[in-house]
């Protein structure tokens, strides 16, 4: 590469950041603009978005209690000496604590619905009931009390949901989903 090359590269790439740089900042509105004001949600918008929150957030704690919670239980996974019986029970009460999260979140959301708040408003002591089950999942505590206590709040919530117009599907969430949890 000869010198003149070289000069002209390292000209011109300050140039071009400077004019990138230049431009979006003109390309940014007035922060006082009334268009940029956002505007009220009708009520018929608001119930038809905790419908959808409602669905979302049940959906997940279905999809986790069902594939990291009941699936492995039927299979076996969380009896003593089973092949893979601590990552199953980890995943489990990682899974617990994801649907139980969800699950408050998707009765946060049927607040925004008369139907459905009606509908989801018996679940609440359940929903609380599985506080603490995800540890008592991780130690291998009475899984079969913990794995139907879930299961059975589940299909509440799914039924609760349908009858308000509202149905959930499981969503089965990713590993980093429920490392999130």
């Amino acid at each position: 590469m000869s010198p003149s090359a070289s000069v002209r590269r390292s000209l011109v790439a300050p140039a071009l950041c400077c004019t990138l740089l230049a431009g979006g900042t003109a390309c940014g509105g007035d922060e006082g603009d009334a268009s940029a004001t956002p505007s009220g949600t009708s009520s018929a918008e608001r119930q038809k978005f905790a419908k959808t929150r409602f669905v979302a957030n049940a959906g997940i704690a279905a999809g986790a209690t069902y594939q990291w919670i009941v699936k492995p239980y039927r299979a076996g996974k969380f009896k003593s000496g089973a092949d893979g019986r601590k990552v199953a029970l980890v995943k489990a009460g990682l899974a617990g604590t994801l649907a139980y999260n969800r699950l408050k979140a998707a009765t946060r959301n049927a607040q925004g619905d008369p139907t459905l708040a009606r509908a989801v408003a018996p679940l609440t002591a359940g929903i609380d009931a599985l506080k603490g089950l995800p540890s008592k999942l991780r130690k291998g505590d009475s899984t079969d009390s913990v794995v139907s206590s879930f299961d059975g709040v589940i299909n509440s919530v799914k039924d609760a949901g349908k009858d308000a117009g509202a149905e959930v599907t499981n969503r089965v969430p990713s590993a980093g989903e429920l490392a999130r949890g």
